[in-house]
């Protein structure tokens, strides 16, 4: 049977001349593929795990900081904000009943303390009409939803020190401030988390750090995700809410995730944030920068070599990693037909093994396509867009050299 052959050409036009074509077996035959990498995310801004690394070394959360957001000064913001909660799906808001929980109509501007009753043990905002609201509680003994009242607009439960979503499988979460209903498009309304902006920032930070990280990480933590929240609530005034709860924006997880440590970072940074020409940053951060800062659209964002990401006792995972795809995975991938050759054609030149990836070239049967390091990043899965293909071993497959094409 005729074999079909894949060259992986393994280069980078910024540190050598050569390259090496491997040949390899057909998809179905063929052993994986090896691609190295180092850091996770995007790289732009902090890195979490390089402010612990800075930290350890005795570097303040203000020195941190300078030196991911360079050109920023020091800021205040103070103030609400208002969040998207991604994982209730129902049509409505429904929350556990409790004493003092009181329900606001957002149209006519008042506020009621809903009734108690042993067996009530919920209470719902539903959609009614084309942008009306109905209040509805449910009775544990019958089991059935009895009307309360029903509304011109929407609402938003308020009034405990935590109130308790219940989400679509059963399961609780708990809010500090209110939960409103959003109108939306169709049906659904969605629950919006509106609250101080230091108590949000409570649900933040311990998601996005590890607890255990030395303060000052924590406080450079606390001030990049409060002035991340600045930046995007002063961009988001017309919509219904300024962030989601994922990592589309910041993982948030409420009053359930705040931890005594990060508490205390909060505190102690209270308010500070960074700005660039009086403005709050878009100040990004990522898990790992595997040793190098990545350039952005604004001045503040720029590449340089990162010593502390990788710095001794931070135990970084995603300093560097490896992982495997198939010949398969990788056809599939670039959409050339049969995968003839695959190669990175261009890097940034700033870090080990020449930087990120900025361009890769694959050519197939059907022609030649040309993509970015953050696209192949995302075709196959990979953690960050600085990776190489380390072709299949000698003892594997036939071997032979050439000058890089290009």
């Amino acid at each position: 049977m005729k074999r079909a052959m894949v060259a992986l050409v393994l280069a980078s036009t910024l540190l050598s001349a050569t390259a090496e074509a491997r040949e390899a077996l057909p998809a179905d035959q063929q052993a994986n593929t090896t691609i190295t990498g180092r850091g996770y995310g995007h790289g732009r801004g902090m890195s979490q795990y390089g402010a612990q690394g800075a930290a350890i070394a005795g570097r303040s959360a203000k020195q941190i900081l300078d030196f991911y957001y360079p050109g920023t000064t020091v800021g205040k913001a103070t103030g609400g904000i208002r969040i998207r909660i991604t994982a209730d799906t129902t049509d409505g808001v429904r929350v556990a009943a409790a004493n003092q929980l009181r329900i606001r109509d957002l149209k006519a501007g008042q506020v009621t303390t809903l009734p108690t009753a042993s067996t009530r043990n919920q209470w719902s905002i539903d959609p009614y009409g084309e942008h009306g609201s109905r209040v509805r509680s449910y009775n544990a003994r019958t089991k059935a939803w009895t009307l309360w009242k029903t509304l011109a607009g929407m609402a938003q439960f308020e009034g405990p020190t935590a109130i308790s979503l219940i989400l679509p499988s059963g399961s609780v979460v708990r809010y500090r401030g209110a939960l409103r209903s959003g109108d939306v498009t169709g049906a659904h309304l969605d629950t919006i988390n509106v609250l101080p902006l230091e108590s949000y920032l409570r649900g933040v930070v311990p998601r996005e750090a590890l607890v255990s990280w030395k303060p000052a990480a924590l406080q450079a933590q606390s001030v990049a995700a409060r002035t991340y929240s600045a930046y995007y609530r002063k961009r988001n005034t017309a919509r219904i809410y300024d962030l989601c709860d994922t990592t589309s924006c910041q993982v948030y997880g409420g009053y359930n995730s705040e931890q005594t440590a990060t508490n205390t970072a909060i505190t102690a940074t209270a308010g500070q944030i960074r700005l660039y020409k009086g403005n709050p940053i878009i100040a990004e951060f990522s898990s790992s920068n595997g040793g190098a800062t990545a350039a952005g659209t604004v001045a503040y964002q720029v590449m340089k070599v990162d010593g502390w990401d990788a710095y001794p006792g931070n135990k970084n995972p995603h300093a560097s990693w490896s992982v495997s795809r198939t010949s398969a995975q990788l056809q599939a991938a670039f959409g050339v037909g049969s995968l003839r050759s695959l190669r990175v054609t261009k890097r940034t030149g700033v870090g080990p093994t020449g930087g990120r990836v900025v361009t890769v070239e694959a050519v197939g049967s059907s022609g030649k396509r040309v993509f970015t390091g953050d696209q192949v990043r995302a075709k196959l899965g990979l953690r960050s867009a600085w990776f190489t293909f380390v072709p299949p071993q000698p003892a594997a497959v036939g071997i032979s050299s050439q000058p890089e094409i290009g």
